[in-house]
């Protein structure tokens, strides 16, 4: 994979202003985006999450995922910290793209779940990749994260690309009916650590 990056700017947000990173991904012409905040060049375990994109629960708002809700409780956090970094990585539908993801969710209105939704559709349950990480925290100087999330596995693909992991930080929001069985089946099915 090469990531190439391109420019940055500030991204002024109702949690403060943040620095926004644009990365392109060449072999798939995806583009990525890192957002810090405050120093985070200073050597220390930097407070960090890892996003994909939601369309559908990060600007759409719905209550089928708590993606949304996770963003914004992570850009708050990182705030309220005074310094950190979010890495928004362009994989729809943990990969399989916005419009599957959409037939997936027509499946799991018949009755699947997301796990077996994605696999009607000739998917894996999680196709994301997070070989962009570790370029795109070089970048700006991150070596080494606290990392706020419930998904094991996430944090062990960053310490497999080299990225040193100090602290998983359980990163919960509020469930709500629609969302229940999809986050009962990301902890049954996908091993998060929800509480």
């Amino acid at each position: 994979m090469t990531i190439n990056y391109v420019e940055s700017s500030r991204l002024p947000t109702q949690w403060g202003e943040f620095d926004m990173h644009g990365f392109l991904d060449v072999e798939n012409d995806k583009e990525h985006v890192l957002l810090t905040y405050g120093d985070v060049q200073e050597g220390e375990a930097i407070l960090a999450r890892v996003h994909s994109e939601c369309l559908t629960g990060d600007a759409l708002f719905s209550l089928r995922c708590d993606c949304g809700a996770q963003l914004q409780a992570a850009l708050k956090a990182i705030s309220e910290e005074g310094k950190g970094a979010l890495l928004y990585l362009r994989q729809e539908g943990r990969g399989i793209g916005l419009l599957n993801k959409i037939k997936a969710y027509k499946l799991q209105d018949a009755g699947a779940d997301t796990v077996e939704a994605n696999e009607a559709l000739g998917f894996g349950a999680d196709l994301r990749d997070y070989s962009m990480c570790k370029p795109m925290l070089e970048q700006v100087g991150i070596k080494s994260v606290r990392l706020m999330t419930n998904n094991p596995k996430k944090v062990n693909a960053l310490e497999e690309q080299g990225i040193t992991v100090t602290e998983r930080l359980a990163h919960e929001t509020p469930h709500n009916p629609h969302n229940q069985h999809y986050l009962a089946t990301k902890a049954g099915k996908l091993g998060h650590l929800m509480g």
